[in-house]
């Protein structure tokens, strides 16, 4: 397996510190202001008083895990398999992303938030795992059990894990070698396949006491004739428009769209369905599929609704129905 690490594109921020570093933890380039433990406590407050939303009823996505499994069928396909979950397959290469499979999104099984949709392709049904792509360490992105069980699959070993700054020490703990770490704008190739990390608005915390320890990073994916963007988990940045002007139009991007209510608390961190749409437009992507949304219940608004905003935003700012999708978990997208 051929693989490349370059820094070039940081060449002019390594000669001053980078902008995002800050004594050793890390900090978004935009609002840098953050919602801080007083208005969590405010916001559960606020939510003890409202009904929490009711999960939906999906009617599960098609997919064949026996097509899902074939190798170098030359074909390029997305599978939304829930939450910031998706596989990717490009003529061969399997990659997946933020993969969660445990029931709650929390260091422990008993407590925490429940999955309320089950993952669209059942962990066995995987195929062999290329690359794995991580955007940050909170608990619904970042699975202990997932990762450990794809550690231990007959061929885990081989399964590149591509990480954010400062997550490789949590991975060797977790029993994973085949582990890089990049910061943002760094880039990574592997068998022709190129990985680049980029900012996103977000914020890492894994522990009482290890807010912002560890980088945030959305991924793009350049490999043969097609260019894809992970955004991971992040709120709204002028950041978007310079990923568009340096790696624009984009094939396919997977963009967030729920966990955004109440806006005062959630909009540092996550955008709404209007902002993923202005985000398409952003990065000039061709097509872009919705995630971060109907799988676990981690803020205000019903489940449903950032699917029907979505719709909304994209007859308000006049781009095509198909060129932004939110299916059910389980699909396969075909390109």
């Amino acid at each position: 397996m051929r693989q490349y690490f370059s820094k070039r594109n940081l060449a002019v921020l390594n000669k001053k510190k980078k902008p995002h570093h800050a004594n050793g933890r890390f900090k978004n380039l935009y609002y840098k202001k953050h919602a801080g433990i007083s208005d969590f406590f405010k916001w559960r407050w606020q939510k003890f008083f409202h009904e929490s939303p009711c999960p939906m009823q999906f009617v599960p996505g098609k997919n064949n895990p026996a097509f899902l499994k074939e190798p170098d069928r030359g074909k390029k396909t997305i599978t939304w398999i829930g939450h910031s979950t998706l596989l990717i397959q490009i003529q061969g290469i399997n990659i997946l992303t933020d993969p969660i499979f445990s029931k709650r999104a929390s260091p422990f099984q008993w407590a925490g938030p429940e999955r309320v949709a089950e993952p669209g392709v059942e962990f066995q049904d995987l195929p062999e795992i290329d690359v794995v792509l991580i955007s940050h360490d909170h608990y619904d992105h970042l699975d202990k059990n997932t990762i450990k069980k794809l550690r231990q699959r007959k061929n885990g070993h081989k399964t590149l894990f591509l990480v954010p700054l400062g997550l490789k020490k949590w991975f060797q703990r977790a029993g994973v070698k085949n582990v890089q770490e990049l910061d943002w704008w760094d880039t990574y190739i592997t068998d022709d396949v190129v990985f680049h990390a980029i900012p996103v608005q977000h914020w890492s915390k894994r522990g009482l006491f290890a807010r912002n320890n560890t980088l945030w990073a959305g991924w793009i994916v350049k490999a043969f004739d097609f260019s894809f963007l992970f955004a991971g988990d992040t709120g709204y940045s002028p950041t978007f428009v310079e990923i568009g002007r340096r790696f624009g139009p984009f094939d396919l991007a997977a963009l967030p769209i729920g966990a955004y209510a109440p806006r005062w608390f959630m909009a540092y961190q996550h955008v709404n369905p209007e902002e993923a749409v202005q985000i398409h437009l952003d990065i000039k992507s061709k097509k872009s599929i919705a995630i971060h949304w109907g799988t676990f219940i981690l803020s205000d608004e019903p489940l449903d609704e950032p699917i029907k905003k979505l719709e909304s935003a994209k007859q308000t700012m006049k781009i095509n129905d198909e060129s932004f999708k939110a299916v059910s978990p389980g699909t396969t997208l075909t390109f």
